[in-house]
């Protein structure tokens, strides 16, 4: 497979969905790192950082929340959760952050430092946008092994394991979760973001029938449910309109900004949709 073509979206979900349908929600973080130790991450490589991330990341340059740089001269934090070979990470440090992908596989974190390795030295045309006017100063990429869920990798990244992200950045790690998992999720981004930092979304897939098995597990409607409805990402998805900025609502987030991107990854079908939410 070439680094930019994408793997078939039928293989992968036929192959995906095989690999955990009888298994125990509570083993499916076992169930990931046996297939990056089994060379399997091909299931879900994408070759390339995310074209809608970039184009946000580029096209909101003069937007505060999206620079890379505090008032203070600090560089911003960002966490990509389940970054896989760590293509969103380098692109992150590339644009100036300084970049977390955590990981569940120790085989993931030692494939991602070594892509890194190299990226960051000589970074590739698809880390950046056609009209990017650069150079910016690059940000550290670093990769760190853990559960999302469990506090032990924060430790990792601060001595008291007391720290936020500027910017957390959710491809196709809600999609991998089992539905029981959402609730979780949603609590567990609202401990991470910074009071002031922002929880961007590419929602995918978009096209999958919620109720059909996974991974990945359609989320149309999921996000809004989750995070600012404060529903459970499941039984009532679709049965309310969703309203940006419902501070009156019970979730933890208000949405933003809701659009389709101008370019995304072929496997999104053409519906994938980027959310950005913000704690209330």
């Amino acid at each position: 497979m070439s680094p930019t073509q994408e793997p078939t979206a039928p293989v992968v979900q036929g192959r995906l969905i095989g690999h955990f349908q009888d298994r125990p929600v509570e083993e499916h973080g076992s169930g990931w790192s046996s297939l990056w130790d089994s060379n399997e991450s091909d299931l879900w490589d994408r070759g390339k950082p995310s074209p809608a991330l970039i184009d946000l990341i580029e096209q909101e340059k003069n937007n505060t929340i999206f620079q890379p740089l505090k008032p203070d001269g600090q560089r911003k934090k960002a966490l990509v959760p389940g970054c896989g070979r760590g293509y969103d990470v380098i692109m992150l440090a590339l644009h100036g952050f300084d970049a977390y992908g955590l990981e569940i596989s120790a085989t993931g974190v030692a494939t991602a430092e070594k892509y890194a390795a190299s990226e960051m030295q000589r970074p590739q045309e698809y880390n950046f946008g056609v009209g990017w006017t650069g150079p910016v100063t690059p940000g550290n990429a670093s990769f760190v092994e853990g559960d999302f869920f469990k506090p032990d990798w924060e430790r990792q990244i601060s001595a008291n394991g007391d720290i936020k992200f500027d910017l957390v950045y959710d491809y196709t790690f809600l999609c991998a979760l089992h539905p029981q998992m959402r609730p979780q999720w949603a609590a567990r981004m609202s401990q991470v973001v910074a009071s002031d930092g922002v929880l961007v979304c590419l929602e995918f897939p978009m096209y999958k029938d919620p109720t059909q098995p996974g991974p990945p597990w359609g989320l149309n409607g999921v996000h809004w449910d989750l995070l600012a409805r404060g529903g459970d990402g499941f039984q009532n998805i679709g049965k309310e309109a969703e309203v940006d900025q419902a501070d009156q609502l019970p979730g933890r987030f208000r949405r933003l900004q809701y659009r389709r991107p101008a370019r995304s990854y072929d496997a999104g079908r053409g519906a994938d949709m980027l959310s950005i939410y913000a704690l209330k």
